[in-house]
């Protein structure tokens, strides 16, 4: 961020016989010289100049300093660049290099807007119009929805024969008397349950929820829209839902086998699974003991609740011991044992769902816990300003990154590799300097990254 001049000197302890003073004089100086690679992303996928599009601007247009693009652009490359709060922006409206991702003509004379104003576009409510006071951009989180889904059709050249959609719940802990604050007994805390939705690295849906209410609470509803926008483009795609034992619910596997969607679930254990098992739990705490390691056994069988299930469906079970005791595990799956086998169903499909965690934990990296406003509304447009820089860095590293050491990096690592770069900012009629670090320790990256960037055509 930029620095102010003052005249004051700092003196600190001298090395050997050189005196050390200090002095904020450097000019236009940040930590973000990197960001200049999120906004060629942008210029070749344009998320956030469509995201922009999902707001109604009631505002007189004589009377704005600020277009929606500007302040939404401002919102989502501050919070990819790590600074979460509102609060930040009273100094970060002056970087000359944030108004250059931004957009701002005069990058050098302008500033950006404070955090009064960008608070005033995240509590806009739904009913808003011209003749509000002050909150008139209204957002079409539809129209939000939507966009996520478009990105993940845009970003593939041709259709896959196969995707696997993830879904997952997580907690989101709440300080404050938040609309929808709910105490979780799982959790041990108030919170809200966001509904995840991945494909892959690639986010689909991101629904903040009340926590009194079970895991899988509007999944079908999610599933519905993002597998009809899906098959609109791709009719012939084979789709795969997958996702713990809390989705595991009649209405969604119904849905499911209605809709020709493949599963594979997490299935609570119980007696009546484990009965069906007992044999290969035997065989596993023998070889244990016999060995000393861990024993797994794999089984199948067919299986129907006394009273949820609408019909008898394919259980997989793994019997498996451990020093701690027996740990058997269920999934049920609409996959046929010749497409599927149980240890490779269970062993390499279904628990691959684990890398779902990583991409949750991208979220929070993003800060998409920062739910302090008052409303369920206004958190979130905070989860789907989070969610639009996640999908800026994954495009970084989608369009970027393939290749590299960071193909694999998750944001706050590229965060921290190529984005938080010093840098001084010089600007004159005609150009815009950037002397970023010269002891940047990445440059070879940095130069691969841009060259390969460059090479994906421009489409905004």
């Amino acid at each position: 961020m930029s620095t102010e001049c003052t005249e004051k000197d700092f003196g600190f302890h001298p090395l050997k016989q050189r005196e050390i003073r200090a002095r904020f004089d450097g000019g236009a100086i940040t930590t973000d010289g990197g960001g200049l690679l999120l906004r060629e992303v942008e210029k070749r996928i344009g998320i956030v100049r469509r995201f922009a599009t999902c707001f109604r601007d009631h505002r007189n247009p004589d009377r704005i300093e600020h277009r929606v693009e500007e302040l939404v652009a401002q919102r989502v490359y501050g919070l990819a660049l790590g600074y979460e709060d509102l609060n930040d922006h009273e100094e970060l409206r002056k970087d000359p290099l944030l108004a250059v991702l931004v957009e701002k003509s005069d990058p050098g004379g302008g500033v950006l807007a404070g955090k009064s104003t960008l608070n005033r576009l995240e509590l806009t409510p739904e009913t808003a119009s011209a003749k509000a006071r002050y909150k008139k951009i209204v957002a079409d989180h539809g129209a939000v929805d939507q966009l996520f889904v478009d990105v993940f059709l845009a970003a593939h050249a041709q259709a896959p024969e196969q995707i696997t959609l993830d879904l997952d719940a997580t907690d989101d802990p709440l300080h404050g008397n938040q609309e929808g604050r709910f105490f979780h007994g799982y959790y041990g805390q108030y919170c809200y349950l966001p509904l995840y939705i991945f494909c892959g690295e690639f986010l689909l849906c991101a629904r903040l929820r009340p926590s009194n209410l079970d895991a899988s609470e509007g999944s079908v509803e999610e599933l519905k829209r993002i597998v009809k926008q899906i098959r609109a483009v791709w009719p012939e795609v084979r789709i795969l839902v997958r996702g713990d034992s809390g989705f595991c619910r009649e209405e969604l596997m119904a849905w499911c086998e209605a809709e020709g969607v493949d599963y594979v679930l997490g299935l609570a254990k119980n007696e009546r699974l484990k009965a069906h098992i007992q044999k290969e739990l035997q065989k596993a705490k023998q070889q244990y003991l016999q060995t000393g390691q861990a024993a797994r056994l794999f089984q199948e069988f067919s299986y129907q609740t006394r009273k949820s299930w609408s019909q008898r469906r394919r259980v997989v079970a793994k019997a498996e011991h451990l020093e701690k005791g027996e740990n058997p595990r269920f999934v049920v799956t609409s996959l046929t044992a010749q497409e599927w086998p149980t240890s490779a169903l269970y062993e390499q499909l279904y628990c691959a769902r684990g890398d779902m965690e990583n991409r949750i934990k991208e979220q929070l990296m993003l800060f998409a816990d920062r739910t302090s406003t008052a409303y369920l509304r206004s958190n979130q447009l905070r989860l789907y300003f989070s969610s639009v820089a996640y999908v800026l860095l994954q495009m970084l590293r989608h369009l970027g990154l393939p290749g590299t050491e960071l193909a694999k990096a998750q944001c706050a690592t590229l965060r921290l590799k190529l984005l938080k770069i010093g840098a001084q900012i010089r600007i004159s009629v005609r150009k815009v300097w950037v002397s970023l670090a010269g002891g940047y320790p990445d440059v070879a990256l940095f130069q691969k990254v841009h060259e390969t960037l460059c090479a994906v055509p421009l489409k905004y």
